[in-house]
């Protein structure tokens, strides 16, 4: 697999960016205290994030019965409840 199929080209441009600081001597890391308030920001984005994606919701939707035998063919072939 091509790193260009795994990530974005901004990220791309970041890989090459920071290792040319790396490379010529100009990066600098961030101290402790900075570092640990980017962990626990990014921390709380991820967890958020987390808590938002496994909210589910209800959803009712009126079908014929024809299409409602149709799925649960489709279902079947595939090894799968219907209803998911």
């Amino acid at each position: 697999m091509k790193d260009t199929e795994i990530y974005s080209n901004d990220e791309l441009e970041l890989f090459k960016s920071l290792k040319s600081d790396i490379d010529n001597g100009t990066y600098k890391p961030l101290d402790k205290k900075e570092l640990d308030k980017k962990k626990a920001f990014f921390s709380q984005i991820a967890t958020d994030t987390i808590i938002k994606k496994s909210k589910k919701k209800s959803l009712n939707i009126r079908l014929f019965e024809d299409d409602i035998e149709k799925l649960k063919a489709i279902a079947l072939r595939e090894g799968m409840p219907y209803q998911t």
